[in-house]
């Protein structure tokens, strides 16, 4: 039979490429996305080189930063509208040739102003594409490969950020923080290419996109990114103001006013489709799923530390044991590799065994991780913390391939990607914040024992307080584990390849 050379739907592709194709689209998204990941990161150490160009303060530095995970965090909820309404292939390339421009604007702009575009725009191409590859493993794979497919994604989704730091450090003290926005231009450009070959025209229903379907949710959009904007800013201002902050607790305040009205809003929506016109950003009937409600609560809390733990690792080695910001980069690199290695293991494991079962272990290494890093003095050997950092990483290579596809097997197929765009909302939802509520807890545990992060004759003092930090991150992760537990109840995966 024969297929049109322009033909590119997923059927067509299917018929086109055999059984190969599934990890050729697989391979597509998963560039993209590394690239989304690794301009996240690999920004802070480009951010002292930045603020003496611009000469600005730190806190206005930041922004470059902030603004991304904003952006990146909000936009993740348009993907299932965007999908539906543009397909896979004018999606993702859209956001490809976006995080290309923010890269090449970026890296030539003379004016922060731009600069902090720049960083918005790769934020918002970042949001919308890292939903993409979940939809897809749960859409093309079978039950019996969807792990091994989300442990292949995931091995090079973390070995981006793994990298990248010390890559961009180099590149930093050799060309200066310009070559840090065009390290993403040759992914980039890579994904473009693979996208126009493997990655189908057409939306995750495996229909054509209908572009006369209901309108993107505008106040949905609005309300999301004000209440995120509110909680966000709420807790940079209780970390540099302190508990009696007013504004801070203003902002929170509205941050939850804002959430309230968001799920009023969302509910209307739901149950008045045909009245407004309008899909509702968030379909709330997601979290009818018990399964996907624990999962989404574990993404949120499992996020907080994962991101707060990586905030507060290369501080707690330069600042509380004293070592240089290259020893402490290199001293983190085993752990890097590491968990893209038991990313890679774990995923034949995440065919066979319950989720609960691989999430709640990845719960309790990590947890223990925390607590046996509290037990750390300033005399101890830096192979001690190496190894209970490396624990660590082997707890989240046993969660990550496992809580997306646990969470959301139990989901119909019309609702595959709605739940892919709220979980990693949540999660992303809850690193914004980890970071803050790390920074808010060690600066409580360092007035308390009357030290400071800059005193040359405190070690001690300092080094207690980031220990009574990482028991607070053991403590959300112990609370994580009982919200896991419940996803014992995801019913059998059921094969779900893509019609």
């Amino acid at each position: 039979m024969g297929l049109s050379p322009h033909s590119a739907t997923l059927a067509a592709l299917q018929l086109r490429y055999g059984e190969r194709y599934r990890w050729l689209l697989l391979l597509s998204v998963m560039l993209g996305t590394m690239a989304s990941i690794m301009s996240s990161t690999i920004i802070n150490v480009a951010i002292p080189d930045m603020g003496q160009h611009f000469v600005m303060s730190p806190t206005r530095t930041q922004w470059v930063s902030s603004g991304f995970m904003v952006a990146m965090t909000v936009s993740m909820l348009t993907t299932p509208w965007l999908l539906a309404r543009y397909g896979y292939r004018r999606t993702y390339s859209a956001c490809m040739w976006l995080l290309l421009l923010g890269g090449i604007g970026g890296g030539l702009a003379n004016d922060f102003n731009w600069v902090l575009v720049a960083r918005v725009a790769e934020g918002l191409a970042a949001g919308v594409v890292q939903p993409i590859p979940a939809i897809i493993i749960l859409r093309v794979f079978g039950a019996g490969e969807q792990g091994r497919a989300g442990s292949f994604f995931g091995t090079g989704v973390v070995l981006a950020p793994a990298v990248g730091p010390s890559i961009g450090g180099l590149l930093v003290d050799a060309f200066g923080w310009r070559s840090i926005f065009f390290m993403v231009v040759p992914l980039a450009m890579a994904s473009l290419w693979m996208a126009r070959k493997y990655v189908p025209t057409t939306a995750p229903s495996g229909q054509a996109p209908n572009r006369e379907g209901p309108s993107l949710d505008a106040w949905g959009l609005l309300l999301a990114t004000a209440s995120t904007l509110c909680l966000l800013n709420g807790l940079v201002s209780l970390r540099e103001a302190g508990w009696q902050a007013t504004p801070a607790w203003s902002l929170l305040g509205a941050a939850a006013a804002g959430v309230l009205v968001f799920g009023f809003w969302q509910h209307r929506l739901l149950h008045r489709p045909q009245a407004s016109g309008v899909r509702p950003l968030m379909n709330l009937s997601v979290f009818r799923h018990r399964a996907f409600a624990m999962g989404s609560g574990v993404a949120f809390i499992y996020g907080a530390g994962l991101f707060g733990s990586t905030y507060l690792l290369p501080l707690y080695m330069q600042q509380g044991m004293g070592l240089s910001a290259s020893y402490t980069g290199t001293a983190l690199l085993p752990a890097g590799f590491m968990l893209a290695i038991t990313i890679a293991l774990t995923g034949r494991l995440a065919d066979r065994k319950p989720t609960y079962v691989l999430v709640c272990s990845g719960l309790a290494l990590l947890a223990a991780s925390f607590v046996l890093m509290a037990t750390l003095q300033v005399s101890s050997s830096i192979w001690w913390l190496t190894t209970w950092v490396i624990l660590g990483r082997v707890g989240l290579g046993l969660i990550l391939p496992s809580l997306n596809s646990g969470s959301l097997r139990g989901l119909a197929h019309a609702l595959i990607p709605q739940g892919s765009s709220v979980i990693n909302f949540m999660r992303m939802l809850g690193g914004a914040s980890g970071v803050s509520l790390c920074a808010i807890v060690l600066q409580w545990r360092l007035a308390v024992h009357g030290a400071s992060l800059t005193s040359n004759d405190q070690a001690v003092l300092r080094l207690q307080a980031f220990n009574e930090t990482f028991l607070f991150l053991a403590g959300l992760m112990a609370l994580a584990l009982l919200a896991a537990w419940q996803l014992k109840t995801t019913p059998a995966a059921a094969s779900v390849k893509a019609q």
